[in-house]
């Protein structure tokens, strides 16, 4: 089982161990850090983050439940209440804990958080095409393919196109009928 617990100042170091090279900061964050990644960058990342009723992001660690250990990163940010819609962005499982399907389970964790503790109407994301593990676990948490941006980042003399995907209150809610 995976539990979302707030990210906080203390848990920095870990995830700068983790991205460790320019690209991996880009596929990770797009434009919107650049490398290295340091701890004033993500103090400035954390601000007004995780308070319910106030914030409009919400900036998470996964913890393994059997061991305690964290094991990822994810965010559910450009909270709209007008639209009753978020987005979730940031997604990132520990390099030594890959291939065990944290990244479906993280995902499902942030949709709970955001369909039944926010109690969205709709939930997005967005992943470059190439991330072919992280679409299918995307796909696998019941998210719905919506279109490509192409080439939208060019990054070292490459464009970059971005799959968006979504899911809604009622596909939620089929998907876990007991919420």
């Amino acid at each position: 089982m995976i539990r979302l617990d707030y990210f906080t100042p203390a848990d920095f170091p870990q995830l700068i161990t983790w991205i460790d090279s320019p690209h991996l900061l880009m596929n990770w964050a797009g434009p919107m850090f650049n490398f290295p990644l340091t701890p004033d960058k993500l103090e400035w990342y954390l601000q007004d983050t995780n308070h319910l009723g106030e914030s409009d992001v919400f900036i998470f660690k996964a913890v393994d439940t059997a061991t305690e250990a964290v094991v990822g990163h994810i965010s559910l940010g450009s909270l709209s209440q007008k639209n009753s819609s978020a987005r979730i962005s940031r997604v990132f499982v520990a390099p030594e804990q890959r291939g065990r399907g944290l990244a479906s389970r993280m995902l499902t964790e942030t949709l709970r958080f955001g369909f039944e503790q926010l109690h969205l109407h709709r939930i997005d994301l967005g992943v470059y095409d190439f991330n072919e593990a992280a679409i299918r676990a995307y796909t696998r948490a019941g998210m719905h393919t919506e279109g490509r941006s192409r080439d939208i980042l060019r990054y070292e003399g490459e464009y970059w196109s971005l799959l968006e995907m979504s899911m809604l209150d009622h596909e939620w809610q089929a998907r876990h009928p007991q919420a």
